[in-house]
């Protein structure tokens, strides 16, 4: 059975998938209303318009048999009434159409976003940020124009045929030889043309994928590219993306210059005027009727020459939505699991023989330990041990391979995984705040949180000193990630959103690395008063943390060697040591005696 994303949005419609043409055009039935009244409006507009050129042929007709000037005014007014009713039909269509466009590209921007966020930690790790945004934005833009106005455009070339070919076979079903063999040569010509062009258009969104996330990746990376002084080499690739892009628009455009059908309705256009001249001298046709045939037959050259720019922009469109359903259909390997058990955290935490592999590389092996409700546990380990690996298999961000992470006896996989992470907290190495207020990046994921406990929150931090020190406050905003902080003033606004959720369960990875020692101390009181009946999970070098957990986890290549306290590892354990003395944390003759003793 396929999976469910890791997050359902409540109340998102299911629309057909199973091709972008099909997905669009359930988009497009979710606001019928404005697509029939687009439809009638377009239909009634060539009706009204092809009756206006067979008036023209009827006051031909008026006019050579001699008619008075009451016929010809009679005539005059009623070409003027479907003139204008031409004009207000067309009106009514385009309006509805541009309402249809824009709320299909608003629902599917919604469905989009509703899907991203609920796809996994593992298919974000695989994707460029700057393709999934130029999906998102332009890719997305594209939608509202394979509407409006090219579906506007699909609806002018098929009514803009089938009603002129209608009023035509009421003057002789014989008019029609030349029209029908036309429209038949023209739809061949045209699956052609289409067929040349969709793979251009795929290969134009792709490469703007591309360029969008080479453009993303270096204004992220600014600071490393001015460090490097690489701001020539990143122009010049730019540039070569950039040109790229470029040449499928003129792969584009020599495909549109060959286009055919406009050629091909002058022909037809002169061998239908031939046969009415033949039709006439057989005595099947008089001049009246010529001049309104052929006036309906002239009606033909406006949808063929509006088909080059609608096929352009459906098939754009369709390549847009292509991409847009990729992203989309791809499947969480995380299942939400909303039946799944939902009850309050107690705290205990249990790593069963638990073996992870990521992209096919052995990150944890074997792992088993146990956490108590309320114990502080720290993991340490050498760069690359897996610490943070860890952690994020007790959140879920990724399921294991072999064995079982177990939360109060409870496999993580049985949970509803929304109930288990509202019950947890978790500061990283990497902090992220949002280009919001300083309120509502403490507040973030605590609904209805009061000033009052977010300034309690900020205290216990240490936090509401330098916010105060802001001209706004906590109402002052902050710049994208954070960029107008210092580190440590991150990791403080961290430390105060982790404070304010009070979860059951608070991980914590290297959170006060970039904290002065005076400002560690304080907040480590805030951290043990918050940790009180919490189950902790702590991941530092500092042993002025590591000295207070009730127990320690040394990790070596993905493998738990050593487990115990701080004074009992120093004693038993040749790698605790080894990792302390290499950060200076362990005075370097008891360490150096230690040593002897372990290698003994």
């Amino acid at each position: 059975m396929a999976q469910k994303s890791e997050f359902s949005i409540e109340g998102l419609r299911e629309y057909n998938r199973s091709s972008p043409a099909r997905w669009i055009i359930s988009h497009c039935f979710e606001h019928k209303f404005y697509f029939f009244v687009g439809l009638v409006g377009f239909a009634l507009t060539y009706t009204a318009f092809s009756g206006a050129r067979v008036m023209f042929g009827r006051g031909a007709e008026i006019i050579i048999e001699g008619g008075g000037a009451e016929a010809v005014i009679g005539v005059s007014l009623l070409v003027l009434l479907l003139s204008v009713s031409d004009g207000l039909f067309s009106l009514m269509g385009s309006m509805a159409m541009v309402i249809l466009s824009t709320r299909v590209e608003r629902d599917s921007r919604h469905e989009l976003y509703a899907s991203l966020l609920g796809k996994s930690q593992t298919f974000h790790d695989q994707q460029r940020v700057g393709d999934i945004m130029a999906r998102a934005t332009d890719d997305v833009r594209q939608l509202n124009h394979v509407i409006h106005p090219g579906i506007m455009f699909m609806f002018d070339m098929v009514l803009g045929f089938a009603v002129p070919m209608i009023y035509i076979a009421t003057f002789n079903l014989e008019l029609l030889l030349v029209p029908i063999v036309f429209v038949i040569v023209y739809v061949i010509v045209v699956q052609r043309y289409m067929q040349r062009l969709e793979p251009v258009m795929m290969q134009q969104r792709m490469q703007h994928g591309t360029l969008s996330a080479r453009l993303e990746e270096t204004i992220s990376g600014i600071e490393i590219v001015k460090v490097a002084a690489q701001e020539v080499e990143e122009r010049k690739k730019f540039q070569r993306n950039a040109w790229k892009f470029r040449d499928f628009f003129v792969q584009q455009g020599k495909i549109e210059a060959a286009y055919l059908p406009l050629l091909m309705f002058g022909i037809a256009f002169g061998f239908f005027f031939l046969h009415c001249l033949n039709m006439h001298g057989r005595g099947l046709l008089s001049i009246a009727d010529i001049i309104a045939v052929t006036g309906l037959m002239s009606v033909l050259q406006f949808p063929v020459f509006i088909s080059l720019f609608s096929i352009s922009m459906i098939q754009l469109g369709l390549a847009g939505a292509k991409r847009i359903l990729e992203l989309m259909e791809q499947r969480s390997d995380i299942d939400e699991n909303l039946a799944g058990h939902s009850a309050p955290v107690d705290g205990r935490i249990e790593f069963e023989k638990v073996t992870f592999k990521f992209h096919g590389m052995t990150v944890l092996e074997d792992v088993s330990f146990t956490v108590e409700p309320g114990q502080t546990v720290a993991i340490v380990g050498q760069t690359g041990s897996g610490k943070s690996t860890l952690t994020q298999l007790v959140s879920r961000t990724y399921d294991v391979n072999e064995g079982r992470v177990l939360i109060d006896g409870v496999d993580v996989r049985d949970w509803n995984l929304d109930r288990l992470r509202s019950q947890m907290g978790k500061i990283e190495q990497d902090i992220f705040l949002f280009s919001r207020t300083v309120a509502e990046n403490i507040s973030f994921g605590v609904q209805g949180a009061t000033q009052a406990a977010i300034e309690e929150a900020a205290r216990e931090a240490q936090a509401h000193e330098f916010i105060m020190s802001f001209n706004d406050g906590y109402e002052s905003e902050i710049g994208e990630r954070g960029v107008t902080l210092s580190g440590g003033q991150r990791q403080r606004l961290a430390l105060a959103r982790a404070f304010l959720r009070q979860p059951r369960i608070l991980i914590l990875d290297d959170s006060t690395s970039a904290i002065d020692s005076a400002t560690e101390d304080e907040i480590q009181k805030a951290m043990r008063r918050a940790q009180e009946g919490r189950t902790t999970i702590l991941i530092t070098h500092r042993v002025s943390q590591i000295r207070w957990a009730d127990r320690i986890i040394v990790l070596e290549n993905g493998r738990a060697i050593a487990n115990g306290s701080h004074e009992e590892l120093l004693r038993s354990s040749y790698h605790y040591r080894r990792i302390f003395a290499r950060y200076g944390a362990v005075e370097e003759a008891p360490v150096r005696q230690l040593a002897v003793e372990g290698g003994a």
